[in-house]
C-alpha cells in the first residue's frame, strides 16, 4: 500500500524553478518586484506540484485578510441567497470572498458567530438585522473594521447600514388593500420574536391598520421563522375558523403567502374574489402561481450589491462611504385585484 503524499511547500516550488524559497514568496505578492519572467516560472512549478498558496500564514503577518464576513439568518432563503450572490460580486472585484455563516434567527447564535468570525480578521463584517444582543453589539463595536447592517433601517447603527423599514413596506401594503376597497384585513406570522424583521412587518400592518380607522385583531401566529407554505397554510386555515368574514390577508412572507392561497382553493374560497392576498419579499413563486400574488419588492440582491460597493469605499475610498436607504416597491398582481361583478338592470 503506498504511503500519502506530502502536500508541496515552497521549498519544492523553488527547487523546481531554480530560484530561491525568498523569491517564491515574493512572486505571490502582487505589488512585490520580481519580474513577470521569474513569476510566470514560478507559478508554473506551482501548478505543476498542485501547490495551493498559505494565506493565513501571510495574513497573520500582514494582519490582512481577502474576505469579508457575512452572516445570515438561513442558507435556504431565496432573498438572503441573492443578497449574498449580490454582495460576492461586487467584492469578488477586488479578489475578495466572502465567509458565509447563518444564524437560524437566533440573535445568540448570531453572537457566537461574530466572535469566532471576527477571530478570523475578516476585512469587513455584514450581519443581518439592525438588533443584536448587548454582547454582539459591543464586538462589532470594538472589532475596528468596517461593519455593515442590511435588511433594516437601525435606530442606533453600529456602523453603517444598507436596508429599509419593515414596518413602512408593510404599511405600503396596507394602503393598497385599504384604497382597493377591503376593509376586515388579517395578518399571518411575525409573531416570533427570534425574526425582528418579521415582527415590524407585524407592527406595521398594526400601524397602518389603525391609522385608518380599522380592526387591528386579525392576528393569526404561524410559528418560529422561517416560516413554511405549509405552516401559511395551517395558519390561512385557523384565519378562517376564527375570521370567517375575513376579505383580505397580509403575510409575513410569499412563502407563506403561497401556503394561504393553497389552502383558500382547498377549501373552495376564490382568489381575490372572495379572498385577497399579499406576501412580502417578490420571491420567483409570487409570479408564476396562479392566481399570481401581490407582493413587496425589497431588492434582496441590490442590498447586497450596495454593501459590497459600501465596503469596498470603507476600505479604500472612506470619504465616498454612505449609508444606502432601499425604497421597497409594492407589485400589485391578480390576488389582490378586486373583482367587482355588475348586473345589468
Amino acid at each position: 500500500m503506498s504511503s500519502r503524499r506530502k502536500p508541496p511547500i515552497m521549498a519544492d516550488i523553488a527547487r523546481l524553478a531554480g530560484v530561491s524559497s525568498m523569491t517564491v514568496s515574493r512572486a505571490f505578492k502582487a505589488d512585490s518586484l520580481v519580474s513577470q519572467e521569474t513569476r510566470n516560472a514560478i507559478l508554473a512549478a506551482a501548478e505543476e506540484l498542485g501547490y495551493v498558496f498559505d494565506a493565513t500564514a501571510s495574513s497573520l503577518r500582514s494582519q490582512k485578510t481577502d474576505f469579508v464576513a457575512v452572516l445570515i439568518p438561513s442558507i435556504n432563503n431565496a432573498n438572503f441567497a441573492d443578497t449574498v450572490s449580490g454582495l460576492s460580486e461586487v467584492i469578488e472585484r477586488a479578489n475578495m470572498q466572502t465567509l458565509l455563516g447563518y444564524t437560524n434567527y437566533d440573535m445568540h447564535t448570531e453572537e457566537r458567530l461574530i466572535e469566532q468570525l471576527l477571530r478570523r480578521k475578516p476585512q469587513a463584517i455584514v450581519v443581518t438585522g439592525g438588533r443584536h444582543t448587548a454582547r454582539a453589539r459591543k464586538l462589532l463595536e470594538n472589532a475596528h473594521i468596517p461593519v455593515i447592517e442590511t435588511w433594516d433601517v437601525p435606530e442606533h447603527p453600529v456602523g453603517y447600514y444598507v436596508g429599509f423599514s419593515n414596518a413602512a413596506a408593510v404599511h405600503i401594503m396596507v394602503d393598497h388593500f385599504v384604497a382597493t376597497g377591503y376593509r376586515r384585513i388579517a395578518f399571518i406570522g411575525g409573531d416570533a420574536g427570534g425574526d425582528t424583521r418579521g415582527s415590524d412587518r407585524r407592527l406595521g400592518f398594526l400601524q397602518a391598520i389603525t391609522a385608518h380607522g380599522l380592526d387591528a385583531s386579525r392576528l393569526v401566529a404561524a410559528g418560529p421563522p422561517p416560516i413554511s407554505m405549509r405552516e401559511g397554510a395551517e395558519a390561512m386555515s385557523r384565519l378562517l375558523d376564527s375570521y370567517p368574514d375575513t376579505e383580505a390577508v397580509i403575510c409575513v412572507s410569499d412563502l407563506s403567502a403561497f401556503g394561504a392561497l393553497t389552502e383558500c382553493q382547498r377549501q373552495g374560497i376564490a382568489v381575490p374574489e372572495k379572498m385577497a392576498i399579499g406576501g412580502f419579499g417578490n420571491y420567483e413563486i409570487s409570479g408564476i402561481c396562479v392566481p399570481s400574488l401581490t407582493t413587496i419588492d425589497v431588492g434582496s440582491r441590490a442590498i447586497g450589491e450596495k454593501a459590497g460597493t459600501l465596503i469596498l469605499n470603507l476600505l479604500n475610498r472612506p470619504s465616498e462611504a454612505a449609508d444606502a436607504t432601499i425604497e421597497p416597491e409594492l407589485i400589485v398582481r391578480e390576488s389582490s385585484i378586486r373583482i367587482i361583478e355588475v348586473f345589468g338592470g
